[in-house]
């Protein structure tokens, strides 16, 4: 049966039954009400049905009730009474006493979870008490409902369930988990006091095992007398020195003790004594034999080579120059890893500042950081290794893509926990001499954020001006870099910051030829693959031919790396053959062995089919993976606009001002062009260059542009074997572009016979290899006349303008 009542809302708040509460309301005439938790703005499906026990003045003057729970009400269909109070029909569910023996247990089994929850809170039995005399079940389960660490909706599912035995289950499952987290916190609390405990204790029977040896004179061996012995024998610079007999002495008067503060001391003593002051490895500056180690490790990049043997080359004679003036500190160090050599040089004494000076100022002037830019896989990180073998000085790799903190450079300050030098004292350290090669790899990917910025660091470090003083800021002290040769490597010169690319000389890697890339893969990746897939030379075979037809068929790339994974899934799937008996060796690999093990065919030259329609031309693009060739579509089609134009494919600003350029000079030049009357009237144009999904942009499209323009608007398709490259002007202009060599090395990969391009990149040939130039044709140009000459099928008899 059901009655009206005056519905009350408690805004993130739970009444249990058995509860009496106050409340800032005014009940009026009523004798009961319906309390329901509400949160916003929805309201609780079961409430509590509670008994207005008295009326009461708060302080301020406000109406108040005192309620107390008699019962879980279900609320029903909501009206509003006359005085515009909100009013509800209320089934009321009192709770039933079951007697089976599940309840029974669950009774038993809450007292005992909760008097352990009470015993943990440190309860003085009084609340532990009130819970045993309880004896409902229902009531019992309602207890819950004053526990502080039960959350709102937790306490709202309690009271939302009618069920006894049911609610009863959820209650025991809610003190359980509060059960759970009170024992962890107490074997926690107790590791952490027993922690201190044991450093405490530890700290005392320290203290009195430096007294007993003492007393018996056994301290000789210290820790503070072993690091003077080593400080002295390191051969620091005198500055170093003092610095560490400072903390030394510091340590000293502390005591050896367990201390934070101490055994940061002898952290940084560590640090200090890790750095090789005094060794440096024995050069050897001999042009022939770098030129021989790197003709060893590398087929091609002759032009690479060339500025490695010319930057040794001038390295030795500086020495050579040094040694015949008789001041052997000009000379770059050679074989001084002897520790006796700074003491000596210390004992010159007022000589030795102005000897050590003369020694940086000639390391500065034979300085150059020499930083390799190019696709991946075109072994600049290798050509570091070789360069530090024939030099013989020992290789350091660091690596810097994704680097966001100057601490990665300079180090972290002593002050902060866990603090380490910088990435430059730690190559140092891995080396073991202060002059190895050290190669910054990956320096276009370092990045920038709140915690300071990775590339200004590198600017003192790749300044000969400056890195003889480096200072790290663990260390605190000057790091002469001056002996080290830095390698940088890149990707991509744009991303690199101007101030730092400033104090860096370029060499770029522009990728391989085919032919190149079949040396490579015979002289260095099958060998590679070959260990590395457990077989030997005499195991497997494969001519010349079919590496080819891996280059051309299988990869498109400026280096070799998805060559050699090629190459490696080849072997591997040729040893599995091998291993389980479906061969025996030697196996001779064909042309169905590489089908059947790399698939089919991954990479096609689309040139001729793409440009057998007007409307299309074949363009030239470097990308960060190296050159690339980019097909440009034109077509038309009726509109209302004159010449309106559409672009697709992703193309930046520049390449749009591109696009407009030359669908302006082929309008200007209608007449000269051949282009039929009335082809730009009530006509719309659209230009799309493939491959939408990546991003495109430079001026070097611009004849491109207007040749696919100029293609579609005469009807003369463009010659299949014609790949272009330059900006134009709204005069016709061919201006000049960068990464020429890129470019042909890509048309050659694509099949391309003849290249157009900008008169004043004729001089650009000359790093194009010499096989690559007798294979194709170059036609610098100055117009874009020239370019559509050069470019164009012959004229039709009539021309018709396009549908």
């Amino acid at each position: 049966m059901s009655e009206s009542l005056l519905l009350i809302p408690l805004d993130d708040t739970v009444v249990f039954p058995t509860m009496d509460v106050t409340l800032p309301v005014d009940v009026g005439d009523e004798q009961r009400v319906l309390l329901v938790p509400r949160h916003d703005g929805e309201y609780a499906k079961v409430g509590t049905i509670a008994r207005v026990a008295d009326r009461v003045r708060l302080p301020g003057g406000a109406h108040g009730a005192v309620l107390e729970g008699v019962a879980r009400g279900i609320a029903g269909a909501a009206h509003t009474d006359p005085s515009g109070r909100l009013r509800v029909e209320v089934t009321e569910s009192p709770d039933a006493d079951p007697v089976d023996g599940r309840t029974r247990e669950l009774v038993r089994e809450y007292r005992a979870a909760v008097e352990e929850i009470l015993e943990l809170r440190g309860d003085d039995g009084r609340v532990a008490s009130w819970v045993r005399a309880i004896v409902e079940p229902g009531a019992l389960a309602d207890t819950s409902g004053y526990a502080p660490d039960l959350t709102f909706q937790q306490k709202v599912r309690l009271l939302e369930e009618t069920d006894v035995t049911e609610r009863l289950s959820l209650a025991l499952e809610f003190q359980r988990e509060r059960l759970a987290e009170l024992q962890v916190r107490r074997r926690i609390r107790e590791d952490v006091e027993q922690g201190a405990a044991k450093q405490q204790r530890e700290y005392v029977l320290r203290k009195q095992l430096e007294s007993i040896r003492r007393e018996l004179g056994e301290d000789d061996g210290s820790v503070t007398d072993d690091y003077r012995t080593r400080i002295a024998q390191a051969g620091m610079p005198d500055a170093v020195r003092e610095q560490a007999e400072r903390e030394l002495d510091r340590l000293e008067r502390m005591g050896e003790g367990g201390s934070g503060e101490g055994q940061m001391l002898r952290n940084y003593l560590d640090w200090l004594l890790a750095v090789p002051w005094a060794k440096r490895s024995e050069e050897r500056l001999d042009p022939v034999h770098t030129r021989e180690v790197l003709d060893a490790d590398h087929c091609g990049l002759d032009d690479v080579k060339d500025r490695i043997v010319e930057d040794v080359a001038i390295r030795a004679l500086r020495r050579r120059r040094a040694v015949a003036d008789g001041d052997a500190d000009r000379a770059p160090h050679e074989g001084r890893a002897d520790e006796a050599a700074p003491a000596a040089g210390r004992a010159n004494g007022a000589d030795e500042p102005e000897a050590g000076e003369r020694g940086r100022r000639a390391r500065r002037e034979a300085g150059a950081i020499l930083t390799l830019i190019g696709p991946p896989g075109t072994g600049k990180t290798s050509i570091g290794e070789s360069v530090a073998r024939a030099m013989g000085r020992e290789f350091v790799r660091m690596s810097l893509g994704g680097v966001r903190d100057e601490a990665e450079i300079r180090g972290h300050r002593r002050t902060y926990i866990g603090a380490l030098p910088g990435r430059l004292v730690r190559a140092l350290r891995d080396a073991g001499t202060m002059n190895p090669v050290i190669l910054l790899d990956e320096v276009d990917k370092v990045g920038a954020d709140w915690r300071g910025d990775p590339s200004s660091a590198l600017l003192e470090v790749l300044d000969p001006a400056q890195n003889s003083t480096f200072r790290d800021h663990y260390l605190d002290v000057e790091v002469d870099l001056s002996e080290v040769v830095f390698i940088a490597t890149a990707n991509q010169a744009e991303t690199i910051p101007g101030p730092l690319l400033d104090r860096m000389e370029v060499i770029r890697f522009d990728g391989y030829t085919i032919d190149e890339k079949v040396a490579i893969a015979r002289e260095h990746l099958w060998a590679r693959q070959l260990e590395r897939n457990a077989l030997r030379r005499d195991e497997v075979t494969i001519p010349d031919g079919l590496i080819q037809t891996i280059v051309t068929e299988y990869t498109r790339e400026a280096g070799v790396r998805n060559l050699e994974r090629e190459l490696g899934t080849l072997l591997r799937k040729t040893a599995t053959r091998i291993a389980s008996g479906k061969a025996q060796a030697p196996v001779a690999i064909d042309l169905d062995a590489v089908r059947d093990a790399l698939g089919r065919q991954k990479v096609w030259s689309e040139v001729a089919a793409r440009t057998a329609v007007p409307g299309v031309a074949t363009g030239l693009a470097v990308t960060g993976a190296g050159g690339d060739v980019l097909f440009v579509e034109a077509n038309s089609m009726p509109g209302t606009g004159v010449g309106s134009l559409t672009l697709t494919g992703q193309l930046g600003d520049v390449m749009k001002e591109s696009a407009r350029i030359a669908l302006t000079y082929v309008r200007a030049h209608a007449d000269e062009l051949g282009v039929p009357a009335g082809a730009f009237a009530d006509r719309e144009f659209h230009l799309h260059v493939p491959a939408g999904a990546i991003p495109k942009d430079g001026p070097s499209a611009g004849i491109a542009m207007t040749t696919a323009l100029a293609s579609l608007l005469t009807g003369r398709a463009v010659r299949h074997t014609v790949g272009m490259t330059g900006e134009v002007t709204l005069q016709g202009r061919v201006l000049p572009i960068g990464g020429l060599k890129q470019k042909v090395l890509a048309a050659h990969a694509a099949g391309l016979g003849d290249v157009i391009l900008p008169e004043r990149n004729r001089g650009d040939l000359d790093d194009v290899p010499e096989e690559v130039r007798r294979q194709m044709s170059f036609h610098p140009v100055m117009t874009v006349g020239e370019v559509l000459e050069l470019a164009l099928e012959p004229a039709a008899a009539q021309h018709t303008a396009p549908a």
